[in-house]
């Protein structure tokens, strides 16, 4: 019997009672970006790229470009001074090319096709005005796409991950090393720029698996071993570590699973997020709350899913959405745990000759259990079935609902029923208001 929770129909905190199925693509479709409040881009294995409408699931561009599947895939926007806000989105594909596309018109901006190998991941720098693109090298480009400059030839399995830092920094994920870059521009005045490879940071017994910034002050890094670590983010030393996502012992109130042998599947750290507070980690089949200042795991649900979770998001309230290859989509609450009292430390006759010593043992075995056990739990209340086969990640768009793509080659916009019915109701009073009128009027 699976050991993973369940839910009955009564979902009270769920509202996704609605969904919008949109097609168009031919393959797995494994991105999803946000361009602004209610456009976001689609792309997978077909190597085609949708733009759709999040309100009305409306299908706004189909994007062909690339023959082969996309490998990455980030939202920029660029505002010069004649012009006007512009959305862009840039995508990698195995095709070996970048396009950069105009997300208003549908068509291309720019392409690239001088890479050795396939980018794997690109990151924006905002602020710089600059792209970052990460395969067997880092690139660094304009808008226009015009190599800056890169660095001489990593390693075969290239850059798997790239997050921004400080200081116009980068940290880079190569294997089970952690490279960190600085980028500078050219001191002769020139557009020219400058990338230096200033530390390499090689705690990780396995490779890294996914990167997330905390905030200026702090980075965590995870790997396919189940190791996290929490990195300052301005000196780049170690602040903290959790590597026993597995122990029991550590969280007493999971019950473990008798297993001749875990594989790295199982305890890889899948995907990270956090808020100032916590980081979320979406490890093998459960999902972990890593508080940063008491630095420890503070709840856990080990089988969240039946299978791998792929990706985890907190919401602004005290929610967490999870995905996983079993196809499901789940809603979870942080809820607070009712904490018992300390034993009493013993007193008395046998404790004032020595006799309580084992007590002592026993009450100091429980203050450190105690310490150890999760302080929230992770409730389950709302369970979205819709997909039938793995989702691989989600956009969350707020009153406007969430969208989930799949290998099923299928994605789901998940509506709030309750206010899309209010909506209709209020669109169908206006029209009847003006037929009114209009009777009126004639």
């Amino acid at each position: 019997k699976s050991s993973v929770q369940t839910i009955g129909e009564e979902q009270i905190q769920n509202p996704y009672t609605e969904l919008l199925v949109l097609k168009g693509h031919q393959d797995i479709v494994r991105f999803l970006v946000q361009v602004d409040d209610c456009r976001f881009a689609s792309a997978g294995d077909d190597g085609i790229i949708f733009l759709w409408n999040a309100q009305t699931g409306e299908k706004l561009h189909e994007l062909h470009g690339h023959t082969h599947k996309i490998t990455a895939i980030a939202p920029f926007s660029s505002s010069d001074v004649a012009e006007e806000k512009t959305n862009l989105i840039i995508t990698a594909s195995a095709d070996r090319t970048v396009i950069v596309w105009d997300c208003t018109s549908g068509r291309q901006v720019q392409k690239v096709s001088c890479f050795h190998s396939t980018v794997k991941c690109l990151t924006v720098l905002q602020r710089l005005n600059v792209w970052l693109s990460g395969g067997s090298d880092l690139c660094v480009w304009n808008q226009k796409l015009d190599l800056l400059c890169k660095t001489s030839h990593l390693t075969d399995a290239g850059i798997s991950a790239l997050v921004e830092l400080p200081k116009n920094c980068v940290a880079a994920a190569v294997g089970k090393e952690l490279i960190i870059f600085r980028l500078s521009a050219s001191n002769n005045g020139s557009e020219g720029w400058n990338i230096l490879e200033v530390k390499r940071l090689v705690d990780h017994q396995d490779n890294i698996s996914s990167l997330v910034s905390v905030n200026d002050l702090t980075f965590v890094t995870g790997s396919h071993i189940g190791e996290l670590i929490v990195w300052d983010a301005l000196d780049w030393t170690k602040q903290s570590s959790e590597r026993n996502f597995w122990d029991s012992s550590v969280h007493p109130d999971v019950q473990p699973e008798i297993k001749l042998s875990q594989s790295p599947h199982e305890t890889s750290v899948q995907h990270l997020t956090s808020d100032e507070e916590c980081v979320f980690a979406a490890v093998g089949k459960g999902i972990y709350v890593y508080n940063l200042q008491m630095k420890r795991v503070i709840a856990c649900q080990r089988t969240a899913h039946d299978s791998s979770v792929l990706h985890i998001e907190k919401l602004p309230n005290r929610q967490l959405i999870s995905c996983s290859e079993d196809g499901s989509v789940r809603i979870w609450e942080l809820r607070e745990k009712q904490q018992l009292p300390a034993e009493p430390v013993p007193t008395g006759f046998f404790n004032m000759w020595g006799f309580g010593r084992t007590n002592k043992q026993a009450n100091q075995a429980a203050k450190k259990v105690q310490e150890n056990t999760p302080l929230y739990f992770l409730e389950l209340v709302g369970d979205l079935i819709g997909h039938s086969s793995a989702v691989q990640m989600f956009l969350y768009f707020g009153e406007l609902g969430l969208a989930t793509c799949s290998a099923d080659h299928l994605i789901i916009l998940w509506k709030d029923g309750e206010r899309e019915s209010s909506l209709r109701s209020l669109t169908l009073f206006k029209k009847l208001a003006q037929n009114g009128d209009l009777q009126l009027k004639l």
